[in-house]
């Protein structure tokens, strides 16, 4: 795999939840949460995931969002296809972005 700080193109994932909140999210499925971070690590330490997380904003700002940066299409497709709130149908929209790195 290429360094990632010299990659020019990496790809987001951002995926809109059907929760109203992180909050909501914990409370009713903490085996997906750690199911989802356990997988989360393990893609990181093979390097196809640089870094993910969930936006905490105002759940009045819309449902629970996350986001992931991927370094290559193949792997945000997988990202997405195996995750556990894919699977349980808990996803309400996702996309795929191919994003600048201005620092390459």
């Amino acid at each position: 795999m290429a360094d990632p700080k010299k990659q020019s193109v990496y790809y987001v994932v951002i995926v809109v939840t059907k929760y109203r909140s992180f909050e909501e999210a914990k409370a009713r499925e903490p085996e997906a949460i750690a199911t989802h971070i356990a997988r989360s690590k393990q893609l990181h330490e093979k390097g196809s995931l640089l870094m993910g997380g969930v936006f905490l904003d105002d759940p009045s700002q819309g449902p629970l969002s996350t986001m992931a940066v991927l370094t290559s299409h193949d792997a945000a497709e997988e990202y997405l296809k195996e995750d556990p709130f894919m699977l349980k149908g808990m996803i309400a929209q996702h996309y795929i972005r191919k994003w600048a790195n201005m620092f390459a």
